[in-house]
């Protein structure tokens, strides 16, 4: 393989590892600050004693998502040193505003946050919670921000010429909210939430198959389901958002999500399906016309396919990225449907009278990882052949001093250490979940010890 090809896959393979942990420890700062919050407004120790159990399943994936996103900042020069110099000015002032407004807020309320029980009042405490939170949330902000900037540039002018052209802020804001950028946020938010909330109901789901924790289970799982029903419900709309601003601003994009080969033809939307690029055909299950709709609200409007551009400014992987895409928008209505059923559940008084419900949230943790991994994929090599969309191909992008064999033994040992990292997350995460809330007897035996004292 040649360079560009191991320095994507290294790059790929490096931000996807990252990508596990950020949208664990958004998810779970939404759900601590709940948790918290109710200890505040009830004063039931449960809500306390369940809040002290996450900080710690947080501090782990903080930690380590941490320790991995710094790599991908030495591969910036390593690897891509034309892509460096072409975007500095702009990914520089991103990550100067993250590490000012988010990194800072986050890792200043984080030693109150881990450190802090029984040394400052709950209030002060809630607070810290609710720092972390937001300084996590922020930290999104100037990540996609960039990424965004990428996908649709605005606010800029272009300085220099050929290899030593690069790109130059004239409108920060602009900048920041690029035609893509807000949509893009919320996604990615939605998704941070969903996969916090599903690990917390998968863990609780777990207790209470057996037996364990059975009174902070409940609670616990009823605060994740209310939280993950409303934000798969509403990733429905900031998806829908999002494809409509691909359809704008990156049309051969959508033309690769879909599957659509005919220039100017109406377009179908296909439920799954298998892409032929060499005979320009996709076989599956369609709604025709259905993309068309979506896109224009009409079933015969016209959708540019990919015929429409010149065969060098098409995404190259087509079938990848549909299969990507499509699995994608499938757990999303796989998480709509189960979580609805369970709030239906849940409204009848059943919801944990079901062994074979809980077992599916056990396992469902899996599937907002999935989904957020394939979404990133899709975007991303739907951009292709651009790394920066119409103006610098991923091609021209590439240090120019490293070679393949270089990229092969840094990307093989990039994947030993970040396997053994892996497996030490999963090792302290299987520990801690098995040991359980520290005070979970006292507050489990509790009605027992009641009713043995009222008998």
């Amino acid at each position: 393989m040649d360079v560009e090809i191991l320095s994507r896959l290294q790059f790929a393979f490096t931000i996807s590892f990252h990508y596990i942990y950020p949208p664990l420890s958004i998810g779970l700062g939404l759900i601590m600050v709940i948790m918290e919050g109710q200890y505040l407004r009830t004063g039931d120790k449960v809500y306390e004693t369940m809040a002290r159990f996450w900080t710690k399943i947080f501090a782990l994936t903080f930690g380590i998502g941490v320790a991995t996103g710094i790599v991908m900042e030495f591969e910036f020069g390593t690897n891509w040193a034309t892509y460096s110099r072409y975007v500095g000015d702009v990914f520089g002032s991103a990550l100067a505003a993250e590490g000012i407004f988010a990194f800072a807020l986050e890792s200043g309320f984080l030693g109150v946050l881990l450190f802090g029980w029984n040394r400052v009042s709950s209030k002060v405490h809630f607070i810290a919670t609710l720092g972390v939170w937001l300084g996590s949330m922020f930290s999104a902000v100037w990540i996609v921000v960039a990424n965004s900037w990428q996908q649709t540039p605005a606010g800029y002018h272009i300085v220099g010429e050929g290899m030593e052209a690069r790109a130059e802020i004239t409108d920060f804001w602009a900048m920041v909210f690029n035609p893509s950028s807000v949509d893009r946020l919320s996604h990615v938010w939605i998704g941070a939430f969903l996969a916090g909330a599903f690990l917390v109901m998968s863990v609780h789901a777990y207790y209470l198959l057996k037996g364990r924790h059975v009174e902070l289970s409940k609670k616990a799982f009823k605060i994740a389901l209310g939280v993950a029903t409303v934000f798969s419900l509403a990733q429905l709309f900031t998806g829908h958002r999002s494809a409509d601003g691909v359809a704008v601003n990156q049309p051969a994009k959508l033309a690769a999500l879909e599957g659509h080969f005919d220039t100017l033809a109406p377009a179908d939307m296909y439920l799954f399906g298998w892409v032929d690029k060499e005979k320009q055909q996709v076989t599956g299950l369609k709604i025709p016309g259905g993309l068309s709709f979506l896109t224009h609200f009409d079933f015969d409007a016209p959708v540019t396919g990919l015929n429409a551009f010149p065969e060098e400014d098409r995404p190259g992987a087509l079938n990848a990225i549909f299969q990507f895409y499509h699995l994608m928008i499938a757990i999303g209505m796989a998480l709509i449907g189960l979580t609805l059923y369970a709030s239906w559940q849940w409204w009848r008084g059943k919801l944990f009278e079901h062994r074979w419900l809980l077992t599916i949230f056990a396992w469902a943790v899996l599937l907002p990882q999935v989904a957020n991994q394939v979404g990133w994929f899709a975007a991303e090599m739907g951009r292709q052949p651009w790394v920066v969309y119409g103006h610098l191909r991923t091609s021209d992008a590439l240090s120019k001093v490293v070679t393949a064999n270089q990229v092969l033994f840094s990307l093989i040992m990039f994947s030993i250490v970040y396997l053994l990292l892996f497996s030490l997350f999963i090792y302290l995460l299987n520990k801690k979940i098995k040991h359980g809330p520290d005070d979970h007897d006292l507050i489990d035996q509790r009605p027992k010890q009641k009713a043995m004292i009222d008998g």
